[in-house]
């Protein structure tokens, strides 16, 4: 977190690019089912012989364990590093500049952190 305003700038259209790249993904798992042009593939099977349905998805456990793990492998420096920065924009040693600039940029990096494994999730 910085001072210099080249630094902010390049730090704001970083972050921008990549909430409209993630949005995209938001968006486009967002489907209209009445939409005919749509490519989702339903992934419950029902014979109409049987009271049961089976999810033929092919998502296990194991599949959701392994999510869980790389997830919480690649975002957690992330989150981390956010709360570290919100947890210093308390300390009176800092100029109260250096406060708001800590604080700032803890949340944006913590709220796009979670963006991002809402993202992923759905």
């Amino acid at each position: 977190v910085t001072d210099k305003v080249l630094g902010w700038i390049v730090a704001f259209a970083t972050l921008g690019i990549q909430i409209g790249l993630l949005f995209v993904f938001v968006v486009a798992s967002e489907a209209n089912l009445q939409d005919d042009a749509i490519d989702i593939q339903f992934t419950w099977k029902c014979p109409r012989d049987t009271y049961a349905c089976e999810n033929t998805a092919g998502l296990t456990d194991a599949g959701w364990a392994i999510f869980s793990v790389l997830m919480v492998a690649f975002l957690s420096k992330d989150m981390i590093n956010g709360s570290k920065l919100i947890n210093h924009s308390v300390r009176i040693t800092h100029s109260f500049q250096s406060r708001i600039r800590y604080f700032f940029g803890g949340l944006c990096l913590c709220w796009f952190t979670l963006f991002a494994l809402y993202v992923s999730t759905v």
